[in-house]
């Protein structure tokens, strides 16, 4: 169902710029616009992985350089039946992490230093298997290509706004509205999608780690640091904080993850569940250094 509701959401957005690029150059504009989004969807389903790494400064890691995180999702990714993805630690002291790639056999997953420093062992293992529980369910391209065609509306509304100001025809003011209301509809339906997906991947990462109330640890422990801590690559790109497992600086309204008490609770009653089974309690560690010492 979840698929679905995207696949809808994801042709909707496309027949959004389809239909700012016909009230800004008629059939011939809807026409372009078309040919532009595939052209971004096909460059993003091939590319998005290194363009997100590449503006991260991730360095890639493994079982030499970084021994137990490494094997640490190595161990999840072998719980969820997945690929082992790429592993990468980012150098920012901002708390966060993300998962990219266009398939679970081209994965990459990323955690920065910030996160692991300021979780212990479990609360690291619980965020790292929310990331693949997003590969796991194909998350990653398509929050890519949503962010790519609603960057995409924006700045052609903005052309628009500027080419048209001066027209006085009678679609002029169509035309002044579709450019003002546009980019905003993206925004909502970027929103939508990605909100829909990051409780996916909070029950499934739970599900992978078998230890939902880690995940709601980690992410009470972030949350407020993620909005306190400036992050420079979302400040200067506002459509990666999607990708991130907690936003970055933005108010509730507009931001692209459900909010963390609600995210939390539902842990909360997931970990009821389990806990009706009589599943002991897993031990809390120290914090994971970056490089793999405890």
């Amino acid at each position: 169902m979840n698929m679905l509701k995207t696949t809808m959401l994801l042709a909707g957005l496309t027949a959004l710029f389809m239909a700012l690029g016909y009230m800004l150059g008629g059939s011939g504009g809807a026409m372009i616009a078309l040919l532009v989004a595939f052209g971004m969807n096909i460059f993003t389903f091939w590319n998005a992985d290194k363009i997100v790494l590449r503006m991260h400064d991730a360095r890639e890691v493994d079982i030499n350089s970084a021994p137990e995180f490494y094997s640490m999702v190595r161990k999840l990714a072998q719980r969820a039946e997945l690929p082992m993805p790429k592993v990468y630690i980012i150098d920012s002291p901002h708390p966060n992490a993300f998962a990219t790639g266009r398939n679970p056999e081209n994965a990459a997953v990323a955690a920065t230093t910030g996160l692991m420093n300021m979780l212990d062992r479990d609360e690291v293992e619980g965020v790292m298997a929310h990331e693949l529980a997003h590969v796991k369910n194909r998350d990653t391209l398509i929050m890519t290509m949503v962010a790519t065609i609603a960057g995409a509306i924006s700045m052609l509304a903005n052309f628009g706004l500027f080419f048209r100001s001066g027209d006085d025809r009678s679609g002029g003011l169509a035309a002044l509205a579709a450019v003002l209301v546009a980019p905003f509809a993206a925004m909502i339906v970027q929103m939508a999608i990605s909100r829909t997906r990051e409780y996916g991947a909070d029950r499934g990462g739970a599900e992978i780690s078998g230890n939902p109330m880690a995940l709601a640890s980690a992410l009470a422990k972030i949350s407020g640091a993620a909005q306190a801590i400036r992050n420079p690559v979302s400040e200067a790109n506002p459509s990666a904080a999607q990708l991130y497992i907690v936003p970055t600086q933005v108010s509730e309204l507009f931001s692209t993850h459900p909010a963390t008490e609600n995210r939390i609770a539902a842990l909360q009653d997931l970990a009821g569940e389990i806990r009706t089974g009589e599943m002991p309690p897993k031990p809390r560690r120290s914090a994971l250094d970056p490089l793999g010492r405890e």
